[in-house]
């Protein structure tokens, strides 16, 4: 009972944070991007330009063009195909069709539109990539150009990344044949800061992904090390004793080598401080951490 309880718990834990990454990723485009007329890459970039050429809602050009790359992805890639990407996609599609009607049009014009299209491209690409990578460390993704990837690189060896890439500067690319009254040269402006905008926004996904990621690497040497590892080791962590001796007072003592996530130093910390505040520590970031309770190993 206890471990279903656990289970409900994580599983409304984890759509719950999908929701606030697609709820910053959705804000970026209602309140940045698509009051400045920018075009970004992915699903929500053509549901975009089709809007500036037809006016057509973009929460239903989403809706649509994502429903059927999901059917083509079920028939293709398996049923078993994410459950959370669907949930996505119906979560985005009412984001862009009800923010529009909250959001005050006099808040939209005082800090995206009064601000200018470069800064509204640097600022509605970093919500988007820190939404985005907030769905993807809860095992979300927002589908789009993330599932034609995944179908082609099932039959191509091309890495669905650099697919992505591809098919975001085709469709920023493609917004030059948007029909305006501006001149050949906005529309040209308009792909350039299209191009900041994935640049942001692909920063800003390594930057909270690795940031989720980082583990540190912690030496703990205090003579109340046996208190200090029982500590750490209810976290789920393990700790690691290492015979050692100073060699300016000639003393045999032991060395505690905790490896954490970053997000878990500060319970480190504490627990350190509370047991003992002579205790010395010396703490590094590591490149990469693999197997049990950290990163898999890949091929």
């Amino acid at each position: 009972m206890e471990t279903r309880t656990k289970t409900i718990f994580t599983g409304i834990k984890e759509y719950s944070l999908i929701a606030l990454g697609l709820l910053i990723y959705s804000l970026g485009w209602v309140v940045f991007l698509i009051p400045n007329g920018l075009v970004g890459g992915g699903v929500t970039g053509v549901s975009a330009i089709i809007f500036y050429m037809s006016g057509f809602p973009v929460s239903y050009s989403y809706l649509i063009i994502n429903t059927v790359l999901l059917v083509l992805a079920i028939k293709i890639l398996g049923k078993g195909f994410g459950i959370k990407t669907i949930y996505a996609v119906a979560v985005v599609s009412l984001f862009l069709k009800f923010l529009p009607g909250v959001i005050p049009p006099e808040l939209i014009e005082d800090i995206a539109i009064s601000n200018g299209k470069l800064l509204s491209a640097i600022i509605g690409g970093a919500c988007a990539g820190a939404g985005i990578a907030l769905t993807f460390t809860q095992g979300g993704s927002s589908g789009g150009t993330d599932i034609i990837a995944l179908i082609i690189n099932k039959y191509r060896n091309i890495s669905p990344g650099r697919l992505i890439l591809m098919m975001d500067i085709i469709i920023i690319a493609s917004s030059l044949l948007i029909p305006t009254d501006g001149s050949l040269g906005s529309r040209v402006a308009v792909v350039i800061y299209g191009y900041v905008l994935i640049g942001v926004s692909g920063y800003t996904i390594d930057l909270v992904l690795s940031g989720a990621r980082q583990s540190i690497q912690i030496f703990i040497f205090s003579k109340r090390h046996e208190e200090i590892a029982e500590r750490i080791t209810a976290i789920g962590r393990g700790v690691t004793v290492i015979n050692a001796m100073g060699w300016y007072t000639k003393q045999e003592g032991k060395v505690l080598m905790v490896i954490v996530r970053r997000t878990e130093s500060n319970y480190v910390y504490k627990v350190v401080r509370e047991i003992d505040r002579n205790a010395f520590l010396s703490v590094g970031n590591v490149m990469g951490v693999y197997g049990q309770g950290f990163d898999e190993m890949k091929r």
